[in-house]
């Protein structure tokens, strides 16, 4: 009797455990589908709308800028808002460790969107330029920041103060290998899943997107929107 009390537990517990687990699945694959999954163009466009931001700080692989061909790690957190009239507001912070602890530095970047063609990477990708022709802010977060940008100060240009932004849009800096009147553009491409957004994964030469040929090939860790 009591071995066959032992036996209807036993069932009883695994097919609770059963529906426990087949709950969670049903939960999760619905989670999933109730995010939309834009793919046409205007899909895209819509669903970017918005404020987006890195889920924790990213490690990134960095061309050393003095030209040595040493790639650097890079930690950061992104952080992106789509405006309408296909404008945008980028912003980058780079740390010196792994948690966000020490913020080193501040990129702003402003501008227009210029919306390409699909991008093979997967259903709903497109390829996407980032035109950084309305602003480019640069603020030194930390002494040690201030003082290498300043170390490669451009004539003309009043020194970095920490926690002050400076527009360096349209100005020479070599340290970033801009020149005079230089409107710099982002090759990239955009991917929405799971509702999350997808930019592309750095190459891991630490080679710039700069020109359309180091467009990237892959997908980066996504951003999540700020509601």
């Amino acid at each position: 009797m009591r071995k066959s009390l032992f036996l209807i537990a036993s069932i009883s517990s695994l097919l609770t455990l059963n529906s426990c687990s087949v709950t969670a699945q049903e939960v999760e694959k619905t989670a999933r589908q109730g995010f939309t999954q834009p793919k046409s163009l205007e899909e895209v466009k819509a669903y970017a709308l918005g404020e987006w931001t890195s889920i924790s700080v990213e490690l990134r692989p960095t061309e050393d800028r003095t030209g040595s061909g040493v790639v650097q790690p890079t930690y950061l957190r992104r952080n992106f808002k789509y405006l309408p009239g296909d404008k945008f507001i980028g912003t980058i912070t780079l740390y010196g460790d792994n948690y966000g602890k020490l913020p080193l530095m501040e990129f702003e970047f402003k501008g227009n969107l210029k919306w390409g063609e699909q991008h093979p990477i997967a259903d709903g990708a497109w390829k996407i330029d980032y035109v950084l022709n309305q602003g480019f802010g640069v603020t030194p977060l930390h002494e040690q920041a201030a003082q290498m940008l300043n170390a490669g100060l451009p004539e003309g240009l009043s020194p970095f103060e920490v926690s002050k932004k400076k527009d360096i849009l349209g100005k020479a800096f070599p340290m970033f290998k801009i020149v005079e009147g230089q409107i710099v553009s982002d090759y990239d491409l955009i991917y929405f899943k799971n509702g999350l957004l997808f930019m592309g994964a750095k190459h891991v030469d630490g080679t710039p997107f700069d020109k359309p040929e180091n467009r990237p090939h892959q997908l980066q860790i996504p951003l999540e929107k700020v509601l």
